[in-house]
C-alpha cells in the first residue's frame, strides 16, 4: 500500500520533502541577510570620491610635505574614540607649512574600522588621488578625510558637493513625500546641531506616504563637531535645500556636513550612549533572538503555503493567462489618465492657428493653448513620419510622464487620433532662453548669477536625462530655444522626451541612425556626418550652448574683420592666443571679480566640444565641475567643425601643444553654488 502511494505521486512527495527542507532553513538565512543589510547599507555604496582643492606644486621636499606626511602616518597609530571624530595638526599657527586635518566616520562605522578607513583615505588621497596638492579632500561610504594649508577646525565649508540618489523616484503623491521628507531632515537637523562639541549626529525615522516597504522614512544628519550650532544648522539647511528632491533615497556630503534619507530601509543602528561598539552588540543580540522566534514562525507559514501552491497549481496557470492581458488593459488605462481629446486640443489652440504658433522643432511644431480651465499651454504637434503603433506611442508617454525634474518642463498629457500624435506641456510666458541671450536690449537683464544659475540648470537637466531617469534619454536637439525660462528665470529643457518617442531602442552607449534629427551648429561632429550619437552628443550641445550664453553670440556668428570663423572657432583662436576674454559679452566684462568664474565655464564649455567625442566629459563630471570652487581643469583638444591654417583633420590632435599653459584654471573661490 505504502509502495504504491509513493509510486503513484512520485512527484508531489518529492516537491513536498523539497521545499520542507528548503524552505524550513531559508528564512534564517534571509533574516540574516536582511539584518547584515539593515544596519550597514543601502545596497548603493559609494567608491572613494576625491576632489583636489589645489594647483598641483612640486613640494616633495618642502616642510610642507613633510608635515603632511608625518600626520598621515601618525593617524594608524591614534588611540580609537568614541565618536569617530579626529582633527589633527602640525605645525604652529604662524607657520605657513602648518597642516591641518580633519577625519569623521559614519556613526555606523565601529572605532577600529574608523580608524582604518581615515587611514586607508588619506594615505590614498596625497599618494595616489592628490599628491603634491596643498589642499584635498575624499569621501567614502564610511568615512572621510579632508587636510589643507590653511585653519579649517571651525571653518564651515559647503563646497564641493556631492550627491548620490537612488536610482528610484517616489511612486506616490510627491509633494506629499517631498513634504515629510523635509519635515524629518529639518527635525533631525535642529538635533544635529544641537550635539557637543565630540558629536554632532541625529538620527531617526519619520511616515512616508508610499505603499509598504516604503511607509516610513529612515534618516540621519552629520556634522564635523567642531563647527559651531550655527555653522552646522546652516551647512545642514543648504543641503537640505539644494538636494534633489522625491527620491527613494538620497545621500548628501560637503566636507562640513552629510545627511542620508532612505525610505522602507533603516540603514542605521539604534544609537545607544555607550557608542557605536556596544550598540552593534546589543542590536545583533536582539536581532538573533529575533531571528530564532520569527524564523520558526515563518518555515511553518512557507511550508503550509507551498503545500497551497501544489494543490492549485492547474488553476494558478489558468487564472495567470487571464491577468496577463489584464495587466495590459490596466497600463494602457494607466496612459490614457493623460489623455486629452483633439477636439478639446483644436479648441484650445483655435485649430492649430497661424497666431498660437510658437515655433518650430527637430520634432514638429509648437502652439500656444488655452484649456477650458483657463491654464496655459503648449501644444506639441508631432511630425506624422514616426512610424509608430497607438500602443508603442501610448507606452512612450507613460515613461516620459513619469520623468520628475526640475529643469525638465513637465508633459501634462497627450493627445492620440488618428495620425495626430500631440504632446501638451506647461507653459512659459518668459518664453525660451533664445528669446533672451541673442537680444542686445533683453540680454542686459541676464546678469551672471542668472546665465551661471541657466548653465547649472541646463547641465542638472541633462544629467537627469543621462543617469538618474527610469530610461536613458540622448536629448539630440539641445539648443537656445528648447531652455525654456520660467517667472524666475530658472531653465527647463523642452523636447527631451522626442529623441525616446522617436527612438525607442536605447541599450546601446553608441547608436547610429539614419535620420539625423536636430540643428546644424549645435550638432557634434560624429552625429552630423555618420548619424552616430550617444550622451557626448549633447554634451557637445551644451558646450555650444555654454558659450553662447557666455558671448551672447549664435553658434553662426563671425567677426567682421574675419568672416571665415564662426564662434566656436573664434573662442578657439582666442584662447590660444591667451585673448578669450574678447569673446565675452560686455556686460560681464563691467562686472568685476567675474573673470575667474567666466573664465572657467568657457575652459567647460571648450571641453564639451572637442572634436573626439571621447575626450568630452560627461554631464556628470560637469556638473562637480561648475560646483566645485577649486578644480584643476584638463586642457582642451580643438573642437569639432573648426580647422585653423588649412591643417587636416587628422592633424588636428597634435595642435593642443600649442596652447599656452596659462589656460589651465583652477578657481579657488569658497563660494556656494
Amino acid at each position: 500500500m505504502i509502495g504504491s502511494c509513493f509510486s503513484s505521486q512520485p512527484r508531489h512527495f518529492f516537491f513536498f520533502f523539497f521545499f520542507f527542507f528548503f524552505f524550513f532553513f531559508i528564512p534564517f538565512l534571509i533574516l540574516a541577510q536582511q539584518f547584515i543589510v539593515d544596519i550597514d547599507s543601502s545596497n548603493w555604496d559609494i567608491p572613494p570620491t576625491s576632489l583636489c582643492l589645489s594647483q598641483q606644486a612640486n613640494f616633495s621636499h618642502s616642510q610642507f610635505f613633510d608635515n603632511l606626511k608625518r600626520l598621515v602616518s601618525s593617524i594608524h597609530s591614534l588611540r580609537s574614540n568614541t565618536y569617530n571624530f579626529y582633527n589633527l595638526s602640525i605645525g604652529t599657527n604662524s607657520d605657513k607649512d602648518k597642516v591641518e586635518a580633519i577625519g569623521l566616520c559614519n556613526r555606523v562605522v565601529t572605532r577600529v574600522e574608523c580608524l582604518n578607513c581615515i587611514s586607508q583615505a588619506a594615505n590614498n588621497l596625497t599618494t595616489i588621488y592628490c599628491p603634491g596638492h596643498r589642499e584635498a579632500h575624499i569621501r567614502s561610504t564610511k568615512c572621510m578625510f579632508r587636510y589643507s594649508d590653511k585653519p579649517i577646525f571651525g571653518k564651515l565649508a559647503i563646497s564641493p558637493v556631492m550627491e548620490i540618489l537612488n536610482p528610484h523616484n517616489a511612486t506616490a503623491n510627491r509633494t506629499e513625500f517631498i513634504r515629510l521628507q523635509s519635515e524629518l531632515l529639518n527635525q533631525l537637523g535642529l538635533q544635529a546641531a544641537g550635539g557637543g562639541p565630540k558629536r554632532k549626529y541625529a538620527q531617526g525615522d519619520g511616515p512616508a506616504p508610499g505603499p509598504p516597504p516604503y511607509t516610513k522614512f529612515f534618516a540621519t544628519t552629520q556634522c564635523t563637531p567642531d563647527l559651531s550650532h550655527k555653522d552646522c544648522n546652516r551647512c545642514l539647511h543648504y543641503g537640505f535645500k539644494n538636494a534633489t528632491k522625491g527620491r527613494i533615497g538620497i545621500r548628501w556630503f560637503c566636507p562640513s556636513c552629510s545627511f542620508q534619507i532612505e525610505s522602507g530601509l533603516r540603514f542605521f543602528l539604534l544609537d545607544y550612549p555607550d557608542g557605536p561598539d556596544q550598540s552593534m552588540k546589543s542590536g545583533i543580540s536582539k536581532t538573533k533572538s529575533i531571528i530564532a522566534t520569527v524564523g520558526s514562525v515563518v518555515g511553518v507559514v512557507i511550508i503550509i503555503i507551498c503545500l497551497y501552491f501544489l494543490l492549485t497549481r492547474d488553476r494558478r496557470k489558468e487564472k495567470q493567462s487571464l491577468e496577463g492581458k489584464d495587466l495590459k488593459d490596466n497600463k494602457m488605462k494607466d496612459a490614457r489618465l493623460f489623455q486629452m481629446d483633439i477636439d478639446t486640443i483644436r479648441l484650445a489652440t483655435n485649430d492649430f492657428s497661424p497666431n498660437n504658433h510658437l515655433g518650430e522643432g527637430g520634432f514638429g511644431a509648437v502652439y500656444k493653448g488655452i484649456l477650458v480651465s483657463g491654464e496655459e499651454v503648449a501644444v506639441k504637434r508631432l511630425s506624422m513620419k514616426s512610424g509608430q503603433g497607438d500602443n508603442e506611442f501610448i507606452n512612450e508617454v507613460s515613461l516620459v510622464a513619469k520623468l520628475q525634474h526640475r529643469n525638465l518642463v513637465a508633459l501634462l498629457g497627450f493627445c492620440l487620433d488618428g495620425e495626430e500624435r500631440l504632446l501638451i506641456y506647461e507653459f512659459f510666458k518668459n518664453t525660451s532662453l533664445e528669446h533672451y541671450i541673442f537680444d542686445s536690449n533683453r540680454r542686459m537683464i541676464l546678469e551672471w548669477e542668472t546665465r551661471k544659475r541657466i548653465i547649472s540648470g541646463v547641465a542638472r537637466g541633462l544629467l537627469y536625462l543621462h543617469e538618474d531617469s527610469r530610461i536613458k534619454i540622448i536629448h539630440r536637439d539641445l539648443k537656445a530655444s528648447n531652455v525654456l525660462l520660467d517667472d524666475e528665470m530658472y531653465p527647463k529643457i523642452a523636447d527631451f522626451g522626442m529623441a525616446k518617442l522617436f527612438d525607442t531602442d536605447q541599450t546601446n552607449q553608441i547608436k547610429f541612425t539614419s535620420k539625423v534629427s536636430g540643428t546644424y551648429g549645435y550638432m557634434a561632429p560624429e552625429y552630423a556626418m555618420n548619424g552616430q550619437f550617444s550622451v557626448k552628443t549633447d554634451v557637445y550641445s551644451f558646450g555650444v550652448l555654454l558659450l553662447e550664453i557666455i558671448t551672447g553670440k549664435k553658434h553662426n556668428w563671425s567677426p567682421e574683420e574675419e568672416t571665415s570663423l564662426f564662434l566656436l572657432s573664434y573662442v578657439w583662436k582666442c584662447w590660444r592666443e591667451g585673448k578669450v576674454l574678447n569673446v565675452v559679452d560686455p556686460t560681464l566684462i563691467e562686472t568685476k571679480g567675474l573673470s575667474d568664474e567666466i573664465m572657467k565655464c568657457i575652459h567647460i564649455g571648450l571641453l564639451c566640444v572637442q572634436e573626439n567625442a571621447e575626450s568630452r566629459p560627461t554631464m556628470a563630471y560637469i556638473a562637480v565641475m561648475l560646483s566645485a570652487s577649486s578644480f584643476t581643469l584638463p586642457r582642451p583638444s580643438q573642437p569639432g567643425f573648426c580647422p585653423l591654417d588649412g591643417e587636416s583633420s587628422s592633424s588636428r590632435g597634435n595642435h593642443t601643444s600649442s596652447i599656452p599653459s596659462f589656460n589651465s584654471v583652477s578657481i579657488t573661490q569658497l563660494v556656494p553654488r
